[in-house]
């Protein structure tokens, strides 16, 4: 998804939208892997939406995706309640930022005015809508938020810049950072709304964007996005459609990068790389194919795709593949995931016609739970 974007600062919008409200039980059921690997509780959301959004904050989890769609559980997944928006756009919410158990800000990823952000203080009963893309070819890709106040939208290039916006008001208003401050888009060099993470914020003012395409980068700021820098990453990049989908971090505040080519999701290619030494370096994952997002908690990680999950234990040094099913449990639940967040030692999982995933650490060993020393 290259589109592009051309908007600045724009007035923030207080329409309140309507909600649906229904209340549903998980459908939940573990799955052992092996003696010593966590298991997967599974719930599925009725109306089978393509989840790329996740959140979580202690026992409040929060999914959003395809058709307007925003599910939220206060009770650690085990039901979950349907807070979709309700507007005449449909809507694509690709990534949520989590404040606190009731307060929101989602974003949807469209051409145009189909790139929105949504906030709610009331845990999705209402909504208001924040700011809204005017520009017909603009394209909103992540957010992030270094609090509740200070964050970063980015979204598809324009003029050969990448469109990086700045907010000091929780959202009400953005700032685009100047192109003299971006280095200019390389040839062929696209961004992806997978799943939430195309942009990421870490400590002391420092954010992260993921790009793709035949020129696959990371953009890096460490002055609250006022000033990026930009290098090559080695992951698989030889079309349109391949190179970074998404950034993260593990507890040691070091940076990855994971993507691969969603038209090849299953084929083996560099799909993973990591900053060290100030080096990005290749990493083996546990499988072949595409990743869209990764989480930590500690020194354990899990990255994901649609066709597949890997696990480190080591903070992302070394992976092998996380097996979600025993041979006679419903192959749906044998794949992966588009998007992942982690929170207080467990995983939360989303992935495609509406299927979400939870992964409780607090039920392994103490040797397994382990966290390294900076």
């Amino acid at each position: 998804m290259t589109n592009m974007l051309n908007r600045t600062t724009l007035s923030a919008l207080l329409i309140t939208a309507t909600f649906s409200s229904t209340l549903f039980s998980a459908s939940i059921y573990k799955l052992s892997m092996n003696n010593e690997s966590p298991k997967w509780a599974y719930s599925h959301i009725p109306n089978k939406a393509s989840l790329r959004g996740t959140a979580i904050k202690q026992n409040s989890y929060w999914v959003t995706g395809s058709a307007n769609s925003v599910f939220v559980s206060q009770d650690g997944g085990t039901t979950w309640q349907d807070k979709s928006i309700s507007a005449e756009l449909k809507m694509d919410f690709r990534d949520i930022e989590l404040f606190d158990n009731k307060t929101a800000i989602v974003m949807a990823a469209g051409t145009g005015e189909l790139s929105t952000l949504y906030k709610t203080t009331d845990a999705g009963n209402s909504w208001q809508l924040l700011y809204q893309n005017t520009d017909k070819l603009g394209f909103f890709n992540s957010i992030a938020f270094w609090n509740d106040k200070r964050g970063l939208l980015m979204g598809d290039p324009v003029d050969g810049y990448y469109v990086i916006k700045k907010t000091n008001d929780g959202g009400k208003t953005f700032r685009r950072i100047a192109k003299n401050k971006i280095p200019k888009i390389l040839t062929k060099e696209s961004a992806f709304a997978a799943s939430g993470n195309s942009i990421i914020v870490g400590n002391n003012g420092k954010a992260w964007i993921a790009t793709g395409g035949f020129s696959a980068s990371v953009y890096v700021s460490d002055d609250y996005g006022e000033t990026w820098q930009r290098n090559s990453v080695p992951l698989y990049k030889n079309t349109q459609t391949s190179g970074g989908y998404g950034v993260a971090l593990n507890h040691l505040e070091q940076p990855f990068v994971i993507g691969g080519d969603y038209l090849q999701r299953r084929q083996k290619y560099p799909n993973m790389a990591k900053l060290a030494n100030g080096q990005w370096q290749s990493i083996k994952t546990g499988s072949t194919g595409l990743r869209t997002t990764m989480s930590c908690q500690d020194s354990i990680c899990l990255a994901s795709g649609k066709t597949a999950t890997d696990i480190s234990y080591d903070a992302g040094n070394t992976w092998q593949a996380l097996v979600s099913a025993q041979p006679n449990e419903n192959a749906k639940d044998s794949r992966g995931f588009y998007s992942l967040a982690s929170d207080d030692n467990v995983f939360l999982a989303a992935g495609a016609e509406g299927k979400i995933g939870v992964l409780s650490l607090k039920e392994l060993g103490p040797n397994q739970v382990t966290k390294e020393r900076k």
